[in-house]
């Protein structure tokens, strides 16, 4: 019975459409788990038992474009290829070691070359009956496949070879290959379409049955492992769990304590700071004021702010009210009466101060609050703007809202940082000056707005224009019969401190005099350090390492010490230090770092880059001018040694009258170096250190690691009791 028209029998029509379906079926199974490369075998498979059915099922058929030999040829080679490709499937598909000859080597000797005898034979003889006498070989190769078979499936299992795994595989392949491996002989005896069909398709279908058994059975074996690994997974997450919330509860505990103790010693800090404040103040009203004091004012203002922000801002994160809202304020009354210090400093800096203010503003809350917000804003703008720059203060009403904006021209806050800069610690790096803060401000002013039910924004793009607007929205208050607006507020004056801006000054230079390059980014500290050491010395001021790296080249005199803080903007004093120490000109140049920076990494770091001593802040301006003065000491009496040396050097001194002097030094260096016990390796490194030899080159010369050296100076250091390079000269020395 054939099916449209065809030479298909119904027989094979149907093969064709299951095995179309389980086609599509492992095509999905394959793109849903592609790390599975049986499916791809089995894909193989199906697709050439397809084309196999197709062409032998249509062909011949006179019908059909092609000439009879064509038509055949085609067919054969469908009936060929198949059987080609079976010993490569379960080489593969099922491990048979054994089946690697006949699945690279055998289908080529036995199965593809006899089928192109077999169309050669037929294209002479034009007689497929005579064609058909040669497919013997094939028939007899086949025999040979089923035992190589067999004896493959034997060798995989070997001890395990009657286990019902290896039988029922077994049965399997044999029931299944069988028919495949025979396809010669069908070929040969040429039998019916309808049973051709039928065996070697069933044959197929059992074998893609023990494949659907085995991934079943593979399916549930992972599925409980997955199982057993979510429930372990769950276990482990539980007793994790417990872990992070016992770890947690102990750190925020140990925090928590911290904390406490913080605000304690913020709190503690607040009694003698009122106590000097009021006793200055007293002082101050009494005998009258000079610069001196009005500095000693401004930091202890400054400080006292300083405290206050670290304790409220404590007292905001734990939740608790630090201001009372119950009371009417006059927004008003409090913004003039900050205006006329700010207008002051405006004034003194050259900076145009305009302002817009809406009288009887009033709002309900603590107007001790409102200063804050106020004197905060105004004062940023006021610090961050330069020379010849605008402030525009604005206090308005609209509806039942207050809008009061502060405008200004200078550096600008990029996008990126506007909501960072409410964040506790959060600082924006602006050209130095010494009004920097501890970022506090602001985010204390987003507090008290936020608690107050308002809002804060920034307006400000530096990349197209400079400066900022900062802008408060706040919930009007109207007065209503019996309301008393709160009068006083404590916080109502901004700090003298913040507005200080010294000039960097420089010294009248004097040749007999010698000569100090200070670097420090505070103005007040660089003015203080200044008038001090200009009465003995040139004293060339920088704010960072870049000015004074151009510094350098333009001074009219090398400088004979160099003081300079750490921590500074652009460049801080380790990377000036290790700049110039690269330089042959300046690297001689002995340097002091005045730092509040000073831990043993700090201090073992600045002696590589050549630093002679730290000097950490606060400090006695008494210790430091001793200090200098050794140093500058030490630096003469070597700048008269080297002299008196040259001199000698040019004198025509006979060998005899040169050596003693060389003994009798020698004699006395190593005696002193007995002395302090130093190994040889020391002394070697002490005589590199007394011609100059920097700690790198020291490291290259011995052929050993900087760190090394350094670990060796600091030993030498304490045996010969002496804290730098000059020191250690002139006790081995003299």
């Amino acid at each position: 019975m054939l099916v449209f028209g065809t030479q298909m029998h119904i027989v094979t029509f149907i093969f064709v459409s299951i095995e179309i379906v389980i086609f599509f079926y492992l095509i999905i199974y394959r793109l849903a788990r592609p790390d599975d490369k049986i499916a791809s075998l089995n894909i193989i498979l199906i697709f050439l038992l397809l084309i196999y059915n197709v062409a032998g099922g249509l062909l011949p058929d006179p019908k059909m474009p092609g000439s009879f030999f064509t038509q055949e040829a085609i067919a054969y080679a469908m009936g060929f290829i198949t059987p080609c490709y079976f010993p490569y499937y379960v080489y593969k598909a099922f491990g048979l070691e054994k089946m690697k000859f006949h699945a690279y080597k055998g289908v080529y000797f036995f199965l593809i070359i006899p089928y192109f005898l077999f169309v050669i034979v037929f294209a002479i003889s034009d007689n497929l009956k005579t064609a058909q006498n040669l497919l013997i070989l094939p028939v007899i190769y086949a025999v040979w496949v089923i035992f190589s078979l067999f004896k493959a499936v034997q060798f995989k299992y070997q001890k395990d070879f009657k286990s019902k795994e290896s039988m029922e595989e077994i049965a399997v392949l044999f029931l299944s290959i069988t028919p495949w491996i025979g396809l010669p002989f069908i070929s040969y005896f040429n039998l019916e379409q309808a049973t051709e069909a039928t065996v070697t398709n069933l044959g197929f279908l059992l074998l893609f049955g023990l494949q659907v058994n085995r991934h079943i059975k593979q399916t549930r074996i992972e599925h409980q492992k997955l199982m057993n690994s979510e429930q372990r997974l769950l276990n482990w997450n539980t007793n994790l769990q417990q872990e992070v919330d016992k770890r947690t509860k102990e750190l925020k505990r140990m925090n928590d304590q911290k904390t406490n103790n913080f605000i304690n010693l913020v709190h503690e800090t607040k009694t003698p700071l009122t106590l000097i404040k009021n006793y200055l103040e007293e002082y101050i009203n009494k005998y009258g004021s000079a610069e001196e004091l009005d500095i000693i004012k401004g930091g202890v203002d400054k400080l006292t702010s300083d405290v206050i922000n670290l304790f409220d801002i404590e007292r905001f994160t734990k939740g608790i009210d630090v201001y009372r809202h119950n009371q009417i304020s006059d927004f008003t009354r409090i913004l003039k009466n900050s205006l006329s210090l700010f207008e002051y400093y405006c004034q003194k800096q050259t900076i145009v101060f305009n302002n817009s203010i809406e009288n009887n503003v009033f709002i309900k809350a603590d107007p001790n609050s409102m200063s804050r917000i106020v004197n905060n804003i105004i004062e940023n703008a006021i610090k961050f703007s330069d020379t010849g720059g605008n402030i525009e203060i604005s206090l308005k009403t609209i509806d039942v809202k207050i809008i009061f904006s502060v405008t200004d021209t200078g550096t600008g806050i990029a996008p990126q940082h506007q909501e960072k800069v409410f964040e506790p610690y959060y600082q924006i790096s602006h050209k130095t000056t010494s009004l920097q803060g501890m970022g506090l401000g602001l985010p204390i002013v987003k507090k008290v707005i936020d608690g107050l039910g308002g809002e804060i924004h920034i307006e400000s793009d530096p990349a197209k224009t400079l400066g900022t607007k900062v802008i408060v929205i706040l919930n009007k208050h109207i007065l209503q019969n019996g309301d008393n607006p709160t009068q006083n507020s404590i916080e109502s004056n901004p700090s003298i401190y913040n507005f200080i801006n010294y000039e960097v000054p420089d010294s009248r230079f004097l040749p007999e005099r010698q000569s100090i390059l200070l670097i420090e980014d505070n103005k007040i500290m660089i003015n203080f350090l200044f008038n001090k050491l200009d009465i003995k010395f040139n004293v060339f001021c920088a704010l960072n390492g870049v000015e004074a790296l151009k510094a350098l080249h333009n001074l009219p005199v090398i400088p004979d010490l160099i003081l300079s803080d750490i921590m500074m903007d652009k460049m801080d004093g380790f990377a000036f230090a290790k700049v110039i120490s690269e330089q042959n000109k300046y690297n001689h140049i002995p340097i002091i770092f005045l730092t509040a920076k000073s831990t043993p990494t700090d201090r073992l770091k600045g002696l590589r880059l050549g630093a002679i001593d730290f000097i950490s802040k606060p400090f006695s301006f008494e210790e430091l001018s001793q200090k200098i003065e050794t140093v500058l000491e030490n630096i003469l009496k070597q700048q008269k040694a080297i002299l008196n040396s040259s001199i000698l050097n040019l004198k025509t001194l006979t060998k005899t009258q040169i050596e003693p002097i060389a003994v009798d030094f020698l004699s006395k260096f190593t005696e002193k170096c007995n002395l302090f016990n130093l190994t040889n390796r020391e002394i070697e490194i002490v005589k590199l250190i007394i011609k100059g030899v920097k700690y790198k080159m020291i490291a290259q010369t011995l052929f050993i690691s900087e760190r090394t050296v350094n670990t060796h100076i600091q030993n030498i250091f304490e045996k010969a009791e002496v804290s730098n390079k000059v020191e250690l000269i002139n006790k081995l020395t003299q």
